[in-house]
């Protein structure tokens, strides 16, 4: 695809949720969007690779969560895979400081190449296990928004990432079209965690049927120690 194309395609979707992009940030889309597709025929990035697909069901996707992250916020995304949500958003806001977390070596090296394309500052990435970051002091309670899209139910989720938050800070679940029934299910894990339910959100993707929610958790009190458990242990016996 042409930039002049992909800049049409991306604008008119980006118009639709008040977003406008610079000359220099639509250029930056582009080049990840080649890497994107140009890595992926060597590893495994992503199912989707029209491009049309890949601005909107990647990028505008990844930046519908934007306006609610304040200035200045440092963010981590975990379980990035190919940089979703957490390189659109750096993209779009030089203010917030970005973490990216993947429990896979090939994937960190491709987000390493990105980040260097791209000139991208105030944005690292760590190559870890979900639990054992968590569990780590460096950055255990040390984020103000925590964030992931489609890892796991909302129940191992939260545990991944309500101990990564400061006191008042936010956890930003990027969920498909259902969610009644996740959000039912996990909230006495949240509780147990340190979180309260704040605001669930539905909507479409702009010009498309494609239904996604946003779970939005704020942290009221500490994470107790022992979250996360051990690696497997979330995904396997779910927090009732």
């Amino acid at each position: 695809m042409e930039i002049e194309k992909f800049e049409e395609i991306l604008k008119t979707y980006l118009k639709k949720i008040d977003i406008e992009l610079s000359k220099k940030q639509i250029e930056q889309f582009y080049t990840y969007m080649n890497l994107l597709l140009e890595w992926n025929e060597k590893i495994n990035l992503t199912a989707i690779t029209e491009p049309e697909e890949v601005i909107l069901k990647h990028f505008v996707d990844s930046l519908t969560i934007s306006a609610y992250i304040k200035k200045g916020s440092k963010l981590v995304d975990m379980g990035t895979g190919a940089g979703f949500p957490g390189i659109p958003l750096k993209i779009l806001r030089d203010d917030i400081e970005i973490t990216l977390v993947d429990s896979l070596n090939k994937r960190i090296n491709f987000l390493n190449e990105v980040i260097k394309e791209l000139e991208l500052r105030e944005i690292s990435t760590v190559h870890a296990r979900a639990e054992e970051f968590g569990q780590n002091k460096k950055y255990r309670e040390k984020f103000d928004i925590a964030t992931s899209r489609a890892v796991a139910n909302l129940s191992t989720l939260s545990e991944y990432l309500v101990p990564l938050v400061k006191l008042e800070g936010k956890i930003i679940c990027m969920k498909g079209s259902e969610v009644k029934e996740e959000v039912e299910n996990a909230k006495n894990a949240i509780k147990i965690l340190g979180g309260k339910m704040e605001k669930e959100e539905s909507f479409n993707l702009p010009n498309s049927d494609m239904k996604r929610n946003l779970v939005i958790i704020k942290k009221i009190k500490n994470t107790p120690a022992k979250y996360p458990r051990k690696p497997g242990t979330p995904a396997k016996e779910p927090i009732k």
